[in-house]
């Protein structure tokens, strides 16, 4: 199944290891520091067009993983990961 993480980005769900919301994981430094090494090494995908509520980790073949910076609420994400259709 595939997952819509909003501004036309869609990611097979068996890639994804977390949805994670912005506001309350930012207030930990070591996710502060794990996201500001994602943006150093050029693995942040900022598709939320705006202000990010989420951000999405998610496995790659070719990097270690890719964040997705998303405009859509966490809890909405994970809703239409559950319903288990895509959701465009």
């Amino acid at each position: 199944m595939y997952l819509h993480l909003g501004q036309n980005e869609v990611i097979a769900e068996h890639r994804i290891i977390g949805i994670f919301d912005l506001d309350k994981c930012s207030t930990s430094k070591r996710t502060r520091d794990y996201l500001s090494a994602a943006e150093r090494e050029g693995v942040v995908l900022d598709i939320s067009g705006d202000l990010p509520k989420s951000f999405v980790i998610c496995d790659h073949p070719y990097h270690r993983q890719i964040v997705y910076l998303s405009q859509l609420n966490p809890s909405t994400l994970k809703n239409r990961a559950e319903s288990g259709r895509l959701e465009l």
